[in-house]
């Protein structure tokens, strides 16, 4: 399985960005799908989670109301839209692919990861 992130980049308070992860290697809509992110010397904590249909989310307290997460499965891509980005927002962020099609927030629970993309979000 291999896990392609990208989207990130250096934004201004306030400004949005879209990450993509695209996957390979498994059927895709066999399996949920997270988004994380990890600062220096902190653990890498869940941003928001799918399941294999794309019906049920679950969204971190800190990001919920701005940031959005999606999949295509006919493309075999998960999205993030981050809106209102904040600078406690900059970090790696990291597309995680967990072993069942429903949602878990613990990274333990995921199997595979992309190689992450930083967001370094301007005050």
């Amino acid at each position: 399985v291999q896990l392609q992130a990208s989207g990130g980049g250096l934004v201004q308070a306030g400004g949005s960005l879209r990450l993509s992860c695209a996957a390979s290697g498994r059927t895709f809509s066999n399996y949920a799908m997270g988004w994380f992110r990890q600062v220096p010397g902190k653990e890498r904590e869940i941003v928001a989670a799918i399941n294999w249909s794309g019906g049920i989310t679950y969204y971190a307290n800190s990001v919920k109301g701005r940031f959005t997460i999606s999949r295509d499965n006919a493309k075999n891509t998960v999205y993030l839209q981050m809106n209102s980005l904040k600078p406690e927002d900059t970090a790696v962020y990291y597309c995680a692919q967990r072993p069942g099609d429903y949602i878990r927030w613990g990274a333990r629970e995921y199997d595979y990861w992309g190689q992450g993309t930083l967001v370094t979000v301007s005050s």
